[in-house]
């Protein structure tokens, strides 16, 4: 079998994991999943898992602070401790952020060091992006309005449908930015994706207060679905437009120095030529002045037969040899190190810009876009995507369940 120069040079399945997992380990692999919290509060689900996440908050603290949490809770939800829909959907979305937040102040406030004026501060990210992007601001807005306005349907329906309107401009938008404007990347795929989870769920939250009818939710559904598969297909793209490899370099391997079965006989010319150098010249320095003259005659026939490819190696050598003085003979060491391959230099992996790392990882540098190729195939398995499309993939029993629920919420004491 006859190996060709393409076969040679693809990468093992060991080096590709080790690559794989220094960009882990630094924490440079992107995630554009859609968060748990997302997916567990809007969902089936969501009345047991809030349930459950007030009973746990409740569990974990004193009773003087279980006393605070709920007088706080009952104040933000207007007095009263039964939200309409509050189980199901963007409505227990938000009582899961708010019991988070509250439980985090009332334990602050009863800290030793703790402020008892202390009051909740805006989250920088919210559901895996920054809050302070427009997707997510609009987000956010929506959840802090919610607690106290869901007992309310006709403010509820008009601030769904409010915030409903600005997150679907701002979603196209983003998606135009993305697909024709050369705006891709790993956070506004992930911005995107956490905007139009929540963005169907509020439109299903609409028609379960009967603003609009369910054709609209479904519409909406399969339209993302749509637009969901382009946006994969284009960050696929855009992974293999951005990663860039390089190896680490260090003590070459047997029959690697120069390619292929080549070994580096430079570098044992170099060594060779070095030796004869550096011990003609320590001979010179102890002979009289005559021999001295001699000596360098036959020194410079030894650095011309020394040439390679046409020029003389400069080892850094630089011999006294003046009589009674003192010999002095300096090797640049990094001069040296680089005539023989055994200075180590790090490689760069680069996924997209501003996620990059140095890695030891050895291996030919003609196996790199091969291992560019393996990493995107890696990047791209590692995000769960199927079960980010399944979300807009709902059977319709399913669907048709998320537009039935209609479960209250009630604050119980332990």
């Amino acid at each position: 079998m006859i190996l060709t120069a393409h076969a040679l040079c693809l990468p093992s399945p060991a080096t590709v994991q080790e690559l794989f997992s220094v960009a882990r380990d630094a924490s440079i692999i992107p995630d554009i999943s859609l968060d748990p919290v997302l997916t567990t509060f809007l969902s089936l689900d969501s009345s047991a898992a809030l349930q459950h996440q007030h009973a746990f908050l409740q569990r974990s603290m004193s009773g003087e602070l279980q006393t605070a949490f709920g007088l706080n809770l009952t104040g933000e939800l207007g007095g009263s401790s039964r939200v309409t829909s509050g189980g199901v959907g963007v409505v227990a979305l938000a009582l899961s952020v708010l019991f988070d937040q509250v439980a985090q102040q009332v334990r602050a406030q009863g800290s030793p060091e703790g402020n008892p004026s202390a009051q909740r501060s805006q989250p920088k990210r919210i559901f895996g992006i920054s809050s302070s992007s427009r997707i997510g601001w609009i987000i956010h807005s929506y959840l802090r309005l919610i607690p106290g306005i869901a007992n309310n349907q006709e403010q509820m329906a008009e601030t769904t449908e409010r915030h409903d309107h600005w997150l679907m401009l701002e979603l196209i938008d983003h998606y135009q930015r993305m697909t024709t404007r050369k705006r891709m990347s790993s956070v506004s795929m992930q911005q995107w994706l956490a905007g139009a989870a929540f963005h169907l769920h509020m439109r299903i939250h609409q028609v379960r207060l009967h603003s609009v009818p369910p054709g609209s939710a479904e519409s909406l559904r399969l339209s993302y679905k749509t637009a969901l598969s382009r946006l994969v297909q284009g960050y696929t793209a855009y992974l293999h437009r951005n990663i860039q490899e390089t190896p680490a370099t260090g003590t070459p391997r047997t029959g690697t120095a120069g390619g292929p079965g080549q070994t580096n006989t430079l570098g044992r010319a170099n060594m060779t030529c070095l030796s004869h150098t550096l011990n003609d010249s320590l001979v010179s320095t102890s002979t009289d002045k005559f021999n001295e003259t001699t000596t360098h005659n036959s020194t410079a026939d030894i650095s011309r037969g020394c040439e390679t490819d046409g020029s003389t190696e400069d080892f850094g050598i630089d011999v006294s040899n003046r009589r009674n003085e003192t010999t002095e003979v300096v090797v640049n060491r990094k001069t040296l190190d680089n005539t023989t391959g055994h200075e180590d230099v790090q490689g760069l992996l680069v996924i997209e810009p501003g996620r990059n790392v140095s890695h030891k990882v050895l291996h030919h540098p003609c196996e790199s876009p091969a291992i560019q190729q393996a990493l995107v195939t890696r990047i791209i398995n590692a995000q769960d995507l199927e079960r980010n499309r399944y979300f807009f993939l709902y059977p319709e029993k399913f669907f048709q369940g998320l537009l039935r629920q209609k479960d209250d919420f009630e604050l119980k004491t332990n």
